[in-house]
């Protein structure tokens, strides 16, 4: 029987059940285009492989739902910020936490690696923008100049700058070596959510919920163009590898754009919803999109995609003929960065015997970390990603192999493609009411209530590869008296965590109650386990051992497994 043929531009290659309660967060490895990181309401990182059904690694630590992650490039490391303000850094090929990092008042809604040096940069709600020492768990430096939430951060290729995007329609580029802004970009009309540098030159592609995607001039300061009439607001873009096209993620459909002057080479029609990231692997787009607690993934075939030369034309704006190409893209019409020809090595452990890094092993924030730990899910794929640890250059599993589409005419394949894996098996984090709650970390290093320190003009030579060459080190301060406004507002975080925990709890006991009413003992506990909720269980099992007539044998078989997970959990009862 012959093998039919391929002839599909896009499809879905899978859906997956990422968390037991909604997903919040997620992103896509920008390396391979293989690994994906998703932040749940259960106050979980899960990592998956893209194409395969099963968790390979779940990370915990966060008291509150996680609002944003990023991997850095070499994908063996992630950082995620949450709602309450706080951001743990792990280790993925160590398989442990690396880090804790606190100080922002508010959700943390962006994330970004610096590409050579060990840092990372943080917006939050808050307004703030604060650049991260990973090796010394300390706040280097703080930027201020949003009035509302920062939406995205992304480092330049080259280290040297940051550029944000905020809900107060502008983008700021700020300079790393001088610490200060170097220029405002004004002209949205609407919240700025995605920010993204020209992969070469000196350009960068602005994404809004005016639906306007700009493109700004990193020497002249000034916009190059605007590409206006996107279906609905800008979530996500990704310049192409080479820098020939810029590609939007609209609604149910991908966009390919060139911006000198600004037309549309093509328009690829994906079912794919409100698209979150998108990366590229092997002549493949890969996009990823999340509703409630699922995760589905989309692959785009970019050699059936038209990305330079001829207009494409949406149907809608073909009234709105766009200019035709004038210029060569294969030729740079503006400056190049100039990358390090070699890498910084990974942030080094700090030793705790070091004199000027000596931390108390009671100290809160190390207590944190000792509670934060790296589940391996799944042994195989983890050893196949991560492992061995101390390659040169780690190879992504199966990088040459693209993904397979299906026929077009075989929909059995198609249907099983997109049919949702099981749930995994993850254990929330929600204690038991007889466990008090964890009171918040404190940071070691409150950042302080004036303008942050500047740091002088005369270090103002370029990012070298040690991080120490472009930021001076910081002395950490003693330990600030908490006036009773920062007191309250510690409280208030642990409040609004326990109101989510305790609200969640309620409704899980209401559906075991639902259930119990009908008199059916064993269905209440198998669905008391279904939901996954060691705490349900265990005011369920208070209510069976009063009267022991319940217990029967094909209950102890249901209740033997979450006793051992009870046994090996941080519950005391």
């Amino acid at each position: 029987m012959a093998t039919p043929v391929v002839t599909k531009t896009a499809w879905k290659l899978q859906e997956i059940v990422a968390h037991a309660s909604n997903v919040s967060s997620l992103v896509l490895g920008k390396a391979s285009g293989r690994l994906l990181a998703t932040g749940g309401d259960d106050c979980r990182v899960n990592l998956w492989s893209i194409n395969k059904p099963n968790c390979i690694m779940s990370l915990t630590g966060h008291t509150s739902p996680v609002e944003s992650v990023r991997l850095n490039t070499p994908e063996e490391l992630i950082v995620a910020g949450s709602q309450s303000g706080s951001i743990r850094v792990w280790d993925l090929e160590a398989a442990k936490i690396l880090r804790t990092l606190m100080g922002h008042k508010a959700n943390i809604c962006s994330l970004d690696f610096h590409p050579y040096g060990e840092f990372v940069a943080s917006g939050s709600q808050d307004t703030n923008i604060k650049l991260w020492d990973i090796r010394r768990k300390g706040c280097v430096f703080r930027y201020r100049g949003h009035s509302q939430a920062v939406r995205c951060l992304r480092f330049s290729p080259d280290g040297k700058w940051l550029a944000s995007a905020a809900d107060d329609h502008t983008v700021k580029l700020w300079d790393l070596t001088a610490g200060k802004m170097m220029s405002e970009f004004p002209g949205h009309t609407g919240p700025v959510n995605v920010v993204e540098f020209h992969p070469n030159e000196y350009l960068l592609a602005s994404g809004s919920s005016d639906r306007t995607i700009r493109f700004w001039d990193l020497e002249k300061f000034q916009v190059v163009s605007c590409i206006e009439g996107e279906p609905g607001p800008v979530r996500s873009v990704l310049f192409n590898p080479d820098g020939c096209c810029l590609y939007s993620g609209c609604q149910d459909s991908l966009r390919v754009y060139g911006w000198e002057p600004e037309r549309c080479f093509d328009v690829v029609l994906v079912n794919w919803g409100k698209v979150a990231d998108l990366a590229i692997c092997n002549d493949q787009l890969i996009g990823v999109a999340f509703s409630q607690s699922n995760v589905s993934s989309y692959v785009v075939d970019l050699t059936r995609v038209t990305r330079t030369g001829t207009v494409t034309q949406d149907p809608v704006q073909a009234s709105q003929p766009l200019t035709q190409q004038t210029s060569n893209p294969a030729v740079s019409l503006r400056r190049i960065y100039e990358r390090p020809s070699t890498t910084c090595s990974k942030p080094q452990r700090v030793k705790h015997n070091s004199e000027s890094e000596r931390r108390s092993p009671s100290s809160e924030d190390d207590k944190d970390e000792r509670e934060s730990r790296a589940e391996i899910q799944n042994a195989e794929d983890y050893n196949e990603i991560f492992q061995p640890k101390n390659s040169i250059s780690r190879t992504p599993p199966r990088r040459s192999e693209p993904f397979p589409a299906p026929p077009e005419d075989d929909t059995a394949t198609a249907k099983e493609a997109s049919k949702p894996s099981p749930a995994v098996d993850v254990q929330l984090p929600v204690p038991n009411v007889e466990v008090p709650a964890r009171p918040p970390v404190l940071t070691a290093t409150p950042a302080p209530k004036g303008e942050p320190a500047i740091i002088p003009a005369t270090r103002n030579e370029p990012i070298g590869l040690k991080a120490s060459d472009f930021l001076p080190a910081v002395k950490v301060p003693q330990q600030a008296e908490l006036v009773d406004e920062d007191a309250m507002s510690q409280i208030r975080k642990g409040h609004d965590t326990m109101c989510v925990v305790l609200t969640s709890r309620h409704k899980n006991l209401d559906t075991v109650r639902a259930v119990w009413t009908t008199g059916d003992i064993k269905t209440s506990v198998d669905s008391a386990v279904a939901i996954n909720d060691l705490s349900v269980v265990v005011d369920l099992l208070n209510i069976v051992n009063q009267k022991a007539s319940l217990w029967k044998l094909d209950l102890c078989t249901t209740v033997l497994p979450q006793i051992e997970k009870l046994l090996q959990s941080k519950y005391e009862r």
